[in-house]
């Protein structure tokens, strides 16, 4: 279960922390893609055709995430 802390406010866009925050947000979106990715590229053409796309949509879907 997800949960959203909102007593904590958010990191500022300048200094050392916003650039920790830009990293680590940074990691995580190419972390996301890439499980994405390696999600997509296990199923059978005949399965990503079930969820209308092709192999070719792999990437351009990873992108868009």
């Amino acid at each position: 279960m997800a949960v959203l802390d909102s007593t904590r406010t958010p990191a500022s866009s300048t200094g050392f922390g916003g650039l920790f925050t830009r990293v680590f947000d940074s990691i995580s979106v190419w972390n996301e893609r890439r499980i994405t990715r390696n999600a997509l590229s296990q199923l059978s053409d005949r399965e990503l055709d079930d969820i209308g796309l092709n192999r070719a949509d792999i990437s351009l879907v990873t992108r868009q995430f």
